[in-house]
């Protein structure tokens, strides 16, 4: 028995020892020790920080779980966005998560409490997932209304379009709409890269706006005056 006392004191000598220098370390340790030591653990912490982040800002972590894989994912795979004449792939992150670092640390604490979804099984079948879509839908939708399309505008700039090899209906809406900053891309372009919910009683944002229709309008109705103004209103911003 009596080892056993003789490691309890060690150990007990060791805790309190470790504890007198983390709560009194300049007391044990030298200052010049300290500032290198908090440098480097500092260096350590934010390159294992920026790791995860990216780590977890990829299409391979998006689709891990089946939810994403089975469902949203088998969705884009057809889609101009993910395989084009160009070879441009706007992946998962590219819509969903902001660019800007602030943004992109905001919108991962959002999105943490999809893990809580995870483990209790929210939307872990089809039938599941159909019957939550609109909900999900709607929450994008209204992020990205907020943000003015913001991921959108990260490859689409309204200021490279050439209005002349659009189609004349897009080159109509785009001009009156788009330039003028009365809509912005979420608001006509929903279910661009997955299907939609049921719209029952919700505006798609395709068809032809009422104000439109019948019109026999020149191609860019606004003249380059309306270009012009929205050129500089973007740069100001």
């Amino acid at each position: 028995m009596g080892w056993i006392r003789a490691s309890i004191r060690w150990i007990w000598g060791r805790v309190t020892w470790f504890w007198r220098v983390i709560s009194r370390p300049s007391s044990f340790l030298s200052i010049g020790f300290l500032t290198l030591g908090g440098f480097i653990c500092g260096v350590i912490f934010w390159g294992g920080f920026n790791t995860a982040l990216e780590i977890t800002n990829t299409e391979k972590f998006c689709t891990s779980c089946h939810e994403m894989r089975d469902n949203v994912y088998q969705e884009l795979m057809p889609t101009v966005h993910f395989s084009n004449r160009s070879g441009v792939r706007a992946s998962c992150p590219d819509c969903h998560v902001p660019h800007e670092w602030t943004d992109k640390i905001a919108r991962k604490m959002q999105a943490s409490k999809e893990v809580w979804g995870k483990i209790f099984g929210t939307i872990s079948t089809r039938e599941k997932f159909l019957e939550k879509r609109l909900e999900l839908a709607k929450h994008e939708w209204a992020r990205l209304k907020a943000n003015d399309s913001l991921e959108c505008r990260n490859c689409h700039a309204a200021v490279a379009m050439d209005f002349t090899k659009q189609t004349r209906r897009a080159a109509q809406i785009h001009e009156r709409y788009l330039i003028s900053g009365e809509k912005t891309c979420i608001d006509c372009h929903k279910g661009i890269a997955h299907q939609l919910p049921d719209m029952t009683g919700i505006e798609p944002g395709w068809l032809e706006p009422p104000e439109l229709r019948g019109e026999e309008q020149a191609w860019l109705g606004g003249g380059p005056e309306a270009v012009h103004s929205y050129l500089a209103t973007v740069e100001t911003r």
